[in-house]
């Protein structure tokens, strides 16, 4: 590798940069000098370059002719909020003839975009990311400021949140690896209320991505995929790396990457080097976008880790106490790398207008005062990269794809609302950062796979049945299943009752009276598929109110374990449900046995059992501790987890408790999978 770095040429202040006094040359060292340039408003601008030769082998194919990325590079943090737009990408007008589109087809042309959005206007798609290290920290009580106020207006279609250092020692690992962990059930009680269902959930060690999606979107978000890169010790250990979750969305290839860069001013080059091997290692199965940076959009969040560059820490703080941000802009790393570094090509990151996130003295909202002094730096970045060519209209016939791409505009647009940090929170020492983002899709694919037709009301056991249509293009499987869902459910497994929808040719299925849940609420019926590891169909609300005809017809599931501390796993025995990390609210209603699939967007675990105290004893027996965990070998009944109804897993899938042990030390849910021969082996990880 050249050691030599090339010197760009000085550039000249922003426009919104503070006036500068004559450009000069600054010895680095001369903090005092320094301090007096920003007091006077007088600092230097000049910049130091980042140049290495990188490989070509990445799928950039920066050096090849077939580009595929937009042109220009990052902007500064100073430039105007605006994503770029590539010669490809065509405003949709209202007058075009896209208006002539027969209704009830599968593409729906979208109106142009807009800077801002009444909360009644349909034409883009709202996504809130947020990223935060948490620092091993216990979840706070409250952390819907993360969120803002589009949780209860209804405004965002999707939230997005990257965790890094979640707590992962052993015991906390195992634990989250059986049941589902504090952070994501404390989203998940945030955000279902208000409609937002778990659509993928990715974690490795302390590395977590959750997404959530309005639950009127779950059928056109098709193609759930998650994919995790351990980059620590070099490859072998999850403290470091990334993860990622990709679908299309109304027809669009769009990946979240979530990443926990190597710290430290000094290792600036092995940041760009790990994650350029995140980037080349990520694959997804099917579809045109395999990689990361095929998809239509790609958000890149996380604990970058990119530090600022010269200054010394008290000319840091000078400069964020007089709010002379900008000039700290130009020492950033990743602001200095992205003219040099081929990698970062194309991707965007919106204005830098709150002080940096990092480092805090811990439950305090003062920077580091520790022994070690670490600099200020913004090291919580959110950022985002457009295709130049958008994605292909789906259709059999590819001159008619060819020229509905051209026609409708083919590119997606995205456009940044807000971009800040939240510095009320001081359970880590960084603050969370979020940012609120506008997709405007040239096309939309809004006919669901399946659609589902059942009475409104459900006053007696022959109304339990469901009748279902397919699309053309859908491909059934026989792991496929309808279920009963509360409105207002959790994820795709949070449902009250199931029953497989098999048959080659059937089109409908009933539930039993048994399976029937009794409460009194509204619900909702979905078809999940398991090819596309999500919801395809959905119907519209129901109500169910059927005579209760014997006490074994409502079994409640009354019995729940006591509270647990963050020093033991407590499971339950085979006939209770899943508990949560931390008390929540009790649901009294039937859980039915899981038909499932094999990678579950919540962790689950088959063979695991409880030897439960005797309660009529106050003393334990000599050696009995706390819990006892044991396999229980080969179960008759068809392959579910008592350990997590939840959570259901493939007929003859799941892991043992050694395995489980695996899982927790590896940082990352590998379920078994079964040989045609029935013997168990761990499941192959791409990362």
């Amino acid at each position: 590798m050249d050691s030599t770095r090339q010197k760009p040429p000085k550039l000249q202040p922003g426009p919104h940069d503070p006036k500068p006094g004559p450009l000069r040359a600054l010895p680095v060292s001369s903090s005092e000098l320094d301090y007096q340039a920003i007091k006077s408003g007088s600092a230097p601008v000049t910049l130091v370059g980042i140049s290495r030769p990188r490989p070509t082998a990445l799928r950039t194919k920066s050096a090849t002719k077939n580009v595929d990325l937009i042109p220009a590079c990052i902007p500064g943090p100073h430039s105007a909020n605006v994503s770029p737009r590539s010669p490809s990408e065509s405003v949709v007008s209202p007058h075009s003839p896209q208006a002539s589109l027969n209704p009830n087809s599968s593409l729906s042309p979208s109106p142009p975009a807009n800077t801002t959005r009444a909360k009644d206007d349909s034409s883009d798609f709202r996504v809130h990311i947020a990223t935060w290290n948490v620092g091993s920290a216990v979840p706070p009580d409250d952390i819907s400021a993360v969120f803002g106020h589009d949780v209860s207006d209804g405004t965002v279609d999707m939230f997005v949140i990257g965790l890094q250092e979640v707590n992962s020692m052993i015991n906390k690992r195992l634990k989250d690896a059986l049941f589902s962990d504090q952070w994501s059930e404390l989203c998940m009680d945030t955000l279902s209320p208000f409609g937002y269902v778990l659509v993928a959930s990715q974690r490795m060690q302390g590395v977590l991505l959750l997404v959530f999606s309005k639950f009127v979107h779950l059928p056109f978000l098709r193609g759930v995929q998650t994919q995790s890169t351990r980059t620590g010790l070099g490859g072998c250990w999850g403290n470091k790396g990334g993860v990622s979750a990709r679908m299309t969305v109304f027809g669009h290839p769009v990946c979240f990457l979530n990443c926990h860069l190597p710290a430290h001013m000094r290792n600036l080059e092995q940041r760009m080097e790990d994650f350029e091997s995140i980037l080349q290692q990520q694959q997804f199965e099917g579809g045109a976008a395999t990689g990361v940076l095929d998809h239509d959009v790609v958000f890149w969040f996380g604990d970058l880790n990119f530090r600022i560059e010269d200054y010394d820490i008290h000319v840091v703080k000078c400069a964020i106490d007089s709010n002379k941000l900008p000039l700290l802009w130009e020492r950033d790393q990743l602001n200095l790398a992205k003219s040099t570094e081929s990698i970062l090509e194309g991707f965007t990151e919106g204005p830098l207008k709150f002080p940096p996130t990092y480092k805090f003295d811990v439950g305090t909202h003062t920077y580091d005062t520790s022994a070690k002094k670490r600099k200020p730096a913004w090291t919580d970045r959110i950022l985002w990269r457009l295709r130049r060519t958008g994605s292909p209209v789906p259709t059999h016939n590819a001159a008619l794809q060819r020229g509905l791409t051209s026609w409708l505009g083919g590119a997606t647009k995205v456009t940044q609302h807000e971009y800040k940090s939240h510095m009320g929170f001081t359970i880590s020492d960084h603050k969370p950062v979020s940012a609120l983002f506008s997709l405007h899709f040239p096309f939309r694919v809004d006919m669901p796979l399946v659609e589902l037709q059942a009475n409104k009301e459900w006053l007696k056991v022959s109304d339990a049945t469901v009748k279902f249509t397919f699309a053309s293009n859908y491909h059934r499987s026989s792991w496929d299943w309808v279920a009963i869902y509360k409105v207002g459910f959790r994820h795709h497994k949070d449902y009250q009752a199931y029953v497989w929808a098999k048959g080659e040719h059937a089109g409908q299925v009933s539930f039993s009276e048994e399976d029937l849940p009794r409460d009194d609420c509204e619900y909702i019926l979905g078809f999940y598929s398991n090819n596309m590891n999500s919801i395809v169909g959905l119907s519209t609300n129901i109500q169910i109110k059927l005579p209760i005809h014997s006490p074994s017809a409502h079994r409640s599931d009354s019995s729940e374990v006591s509270s647990e501390d963050d020093s033991t796993v407590v499971l339950l025995a085979p006939n209770s449900r899943s508990p949560s990390p931390k008390p929540i609210k009790h649901h009294h209603c039937r859980r039915s046995r899981s038909p499932a699939v094999a990678s579950n967007s919540l962790p689950s675990l088959q063979g695991l059992s409880l030897c439960p105290l005797p309660k009529e004893t106050g003393s334990r027996s000599p050696g009995c501790k706390k819990e006892r965990l044991f396999s229980t070998g080969s179960q008759s009944s068809p392959a579910i987890s008592p350990l997590s109804p939840r959570s259901p897993v493939s007929p003859g899938g799941g892991v043992t408790a050694p395995e489980a042990l695996i899982v927790a030390i590896l940082g990352e849910h590998r379920p078994a999978q079964v040989s045609p021969t029935g013997l168990k082996h761990l499941g192959s990880n791409t990362s």
